[in-house]
């Protein structure tokens, strides 16, 4: 799932992602991989990111943190 609000609130910054990869000692692939959806940063990074983009980090990743807690929940009951 896309994170469109870690995108946005970039383009809004003015940042690339590198420019952003750059400011948090991270890859550019790193960054397209967030903002695709394909993963999600570590805890540390994300407060980074919020700090950065001037975002609360509950608003950049709540989608993402909400969609972790399903699938992990649906695959327990599955097992």
């Amino acid at each position: 799932m896309r994170n469109s609000r870690l995108v946005q609130a970039r383009i809004e910054k003015g940042l690339s992602q590198s420019d952003l990869a750059s400011q948090l000692g991270c890859s550019k692939q790193a960054v397209s991989n967030w903002e695709t959806g394909y993963s999600t940063p570590p805890l540390a990074t994300a407060l980074k990111i919020s700090d950065v983009l001037g975002k609360d980090v509950k608003f950049l990743f709540s989608n993402e943190v909400q969609d972790i807690h399903t699938k992990n929940k649906e695959s327990k009951e599955v097992s």
